[in-house]
């Protein structure tokens, strides 16, 4: 380790939180996800099967009829409801509070990793983190009990090697 700290900054782009979504999820299905489809939908769908079967049969339809139009109607109620639940789930925009407007720098020390951007100051110990993750064209950093944090190649101004010192700092080597 070195005494000297070393820094990088740049701007992020919405590409950039974009691939940070990615790399940080750890499936296909939120929470969310799992809520409207796994507890809500059923419900809805039960809700309408026996709501339009008891009026089937006030109406006079036969035992018949009441199951095979109350499942019908069951079933375009749970379609409807996956309609509006993927247009409620879409995601307009990437990045949130000051993420995209702010300079973002991280500094890695002997015992401390910070990121600052704007009037925020986050100060992790290195003991905290988890994973370094190189891909190509971007650096993940994990830690554990804080959000995950990217650093685009393109901070580095086309510099390997500054970039490979950069990672290494992270890495404690």
């Amino acid at each position: 380790m070195t005494d000297t700290p070393v820094s990088v900054a740049g701007q992020l782009l919405e590409k950039d939180i974009k691939k940070l979504a990615r790399a940080a999820r750890t499936s296909t299905v939120g929470p969310t996800a799992l809520y409207y489809a796994g507890v809500t939908a059923p419900m809805i769908s039960a809700g309408m099967a026996l709501m339009s079967k008891n009026a089937f049969g006030a109406l006079g339809f036969s035992p018949y009829w009441q199951l095979l139009l109350s499942a019908i109607f069951a079933a375009l109620a749970g379609i409807v409801w996956y309609l509006i639940f993927m247009r409620w789930s879409y995601r307009h925009k990437a990045g949130r509070g000051n993420e995209l407007q702010s300079e973002t720098q991280i500094t890695v020390e002997d015992e401390i990793v910070t990121l600052k951007r704007g009037p925020l100051e986050v100060r992790v110990q290195r003991s905290a983190l988890q994973k370094v993750i190189d891909k190509r064209g971007y650096t993940i950093v994990q830690f554990d009990g804080v959000d995950p944090w990217i650093i685009p190649d393109r901070w580095f101004e086309k510099n390997k090697a500054a970039l490979k010192a950069f990672q290494m700092q992270l890495r404690g080597k």
